[in-house]
């Protein structure tokens, strides 16, 4: 049985989880624990393309879009968002390699999974918020393939995050930079 099976008292930290070899791809640690995802579905992974593809085609040069990459939030917070949006200044940073601080990151995306919905609405939202990840975004599927994206960006006042808008067939957002997506594209990455 692989060590990494058995979590430590108190759960795993995030320095922990970072310097792990052999976990399954995909895996996240949620509250220090280790959570594996299930095989993406084709929309997903669509989606996923699509939004990387065309953030990282919109973005100012300042900002690069990544996509699956871990991001330590705190001591025992290692989510990996579906798509994100960083600084280029972390983009080019050779170390570490095989993740972003939550500084780095100006916008969060998560694609909803049959087996993520809980995480990708309840879970992983205020963590993000809480480690001050300014704009989140939730892409759901709907009727099997229309794609709807809940916006929201961090009230600085409170520190969660509030809902800016939901949209249908098209994204159209002035923040964190002006973006413009065909969300009825999907199928053509």
């Amino acid at each position: 049985m692989p060590e990494w099976l058995i979590p430590p008292p108190g759960g795993f930290t995030a320095d922990d989880f970072l310097k792990m070899r052999g976990l399954p791809r995909h895996t996240e640690l949620i509250d220090g624990s280790l959570v594996f995802v299930s095989p993406q579905r084709k929309w997903h992974v669509r989606m996923i393309d699509m939004l990387k593809h065309e953030l990282g085609r919109q973005a100012p040069k300042t900002l690069r879009a990544d996509r699956e990459m871990a991001v330590k939030l705190a001591q025992r917070q290692v989510p990996e968002p579906d798509v994100l949006v960083v600084t280029a200044e972390a983009y080019a940073r050779k170390e570490p390699a095989t993740h972003y601080f939550a500084a780095d990151v100006s916008l969060a995306v998560e694609v909803v999974s049959p087996d993520s919905i809980d995480r990708d609405r309840d879970t992983k939202p205020p963590k993000y918020a809480a480690a001050g990840i300014r704009h989140f975004w939730r892409v759901e599927e709907q009727d099997g393939a229309r794609a709807v994206v809940h916006v929201y960006e961090r009230d600085a006042e409170t520190g969660g995050y509030a809902l800016t808008g939901i949209h249908h067939d098209r994204l159209k957002v002035a923040v964190p930079f002006d973006i413009d997506i065909d969300l009825t594209a999907v199928d053509e990455y």
